[in-house]
């Protein structure tokens, strides 16, 4: 058995239950060491959405986990100083770790840990950073900036990869192809699934209580309403496509929300809807004829709410931007586009209304896609890294 230590800053509910399933491996003792400290459950103000959020799903069943002492005087993940654990690495060495797994870099303890066990057992690496947003040519400050990552990961043993870009940049900075291991950004999958019909019986149900009429083609998005994600898209595609058989929903808020709806005053196709929380999630999407997330970054490494429609059976529609894009999206359930290609957004759409047989064929794509992106596969990935047999139980 390898006693797999996991040093993160907090429980989120894209991780838990991956948590969960690799408790569960009977050849990995899996131990998570969670460094922003027991403050990190209380319910916190979220600046970008503007409110209080508390998840509603568990966060700490079924896997074993202790909160770190963190003695930062501004506790937080926002910056590197946020989380410093002055016990953290006799911590990890009095549990008797075999490999320990360093999930951010960016922390003063998660570096301080890379440092201390590298060269002592192997040191393992997940981050999602890419390099879509990086500029052109080349400057002084960029030179620094790649001297100083190559030398934090050569502390890295293996680096786990989310996607291409991902790969790519880890290859930038001076990780070999022979130090990375695949495994793919992911979601719980079956929950969004669902087996009995129940969320798509209660998006129905919800699209009649908004107005939304079964003949019509709704266009989704779900997230913060900040500039990165460039939510007033939806607000162009609006007056570009001028059918009343089309909606477009708003799921979410932030700094953007009241000028958006200023904006879209006089237009009943747009609606708005708050923030919803994950339990509610599957039939959120599944209000939708279709999913859109047409960034403009900076900072959007992934999009996992594209990973939710996918699994949902929603074809999808992500710009350039959005790192998970070129992983996730291909001819079977969606369409990648630039952040300003209004047009060719039309186009997909529209042809998607008008052909049902062609947007049946979209969503049976899109489920088959969600299947690539399951926590199985990143179980899978540590198993071949710690070099643990696949074996079948009965």
């Amino acid at each position: 058995m390898k006693k797999l230590a996991i040093i993160t800053t907090h429980p989120i509910q894209y991780n838990a239950p991956l948590f969960t399933l690799l408790g569960k491996e009977d050849a990995i003792d899996l131990k998570v060491f969670y460094t922003w400290g027991d403050a990190c459950l209380d319910k916190k103000f979220d600046p970008d959405f503007g409110k209080v959020i508390q998840w509603d799903i568990p966060l700490l069943d079924g896997y074993n986990y202790s909160f770190v002492n963190n003695i930062a005087r501004n506790k937080g993940s926002h910056h590197f100083f946020g989380i410093d654990n002055p016990s953290l690495i006799a911590e990890v060495k009095s549990w008797g770790a075999d490999i320990v797994w360093v999930w951010g870099w960016s922390f003063k303890s998660h570096l301080q840990a890379l440092r201390y066990f590298k060269g002592k057992i192997p040191v393992w690496f997940r981050g999602d950073s890419v390099l879509i947003d990086e500029k052109s040519g080349f400057s002084g400050k960029q030179f620094l900036k790649k001297i100083f990552l190559k030398w934090v990961y050569k502390h890295i043993n293996k680096a786990f990869y989310v996607g291409e870009h991902n790969k790519n940049y880890f290859l930038q900075y001076g990780l070999s192809p022979k130090q990375l291991v695949y495994a793919p950004h992911a979601i719980d999958t079956n929950r969004f699934q669902g087996t009995n019909g129940n969320y798509t019986a209660a998006a129905a149900s919800w699209r009649n209580e908004l107005g939304i009429q079964e003949s019509d083609f709704v266009v989704l998005f779900a997230g913060k309403l900040e500039p990165k994600k460039n939510p007033e898209f939806l607000l162009n595609l609006a007056s570009t496509l001028s059918g009343k058989q089309f909606k477009f929903v708003f799921v979410g808020n932030g700094i953007l929300e009241a000028e958006l709806k200023e904006k879209s005053k006089n237009d009943s196709r747009i609606i708005f809807l708050d923030f919803q929380n994950q339990m509610k999630m599957p039939v959120v999407y599944r209000l939708a004829n279709v999913f859109i997330l047409p960034s403009v970054g900076p900072g959007e490494t992934w999009g996992l709410a594209l990973n939710e429609a996918i699994a949902c059976g929603i074809p999808i529609m992500a710009s350039t931007k959005c790192g998970g894009a070129i992983d996730l999206i291909d001819a079977s359930c969606g369409l990648i586009f630039e952040s300003d290609e209004l047009e060719k957004a039309v186009d997909f759409i529209q042809e998607l209304q008008r052909n049902p047989n062609s947007y049946h064929d979209f969503c049976k794509g899109a489920a088959a896609k969600s299947k690539e992106f399951m926590y199985q596969q990143i179980i899978a990935a540590v198993k071949i890294a710690s070099k643990i047999p696949d074996v079948v139980k009965s």
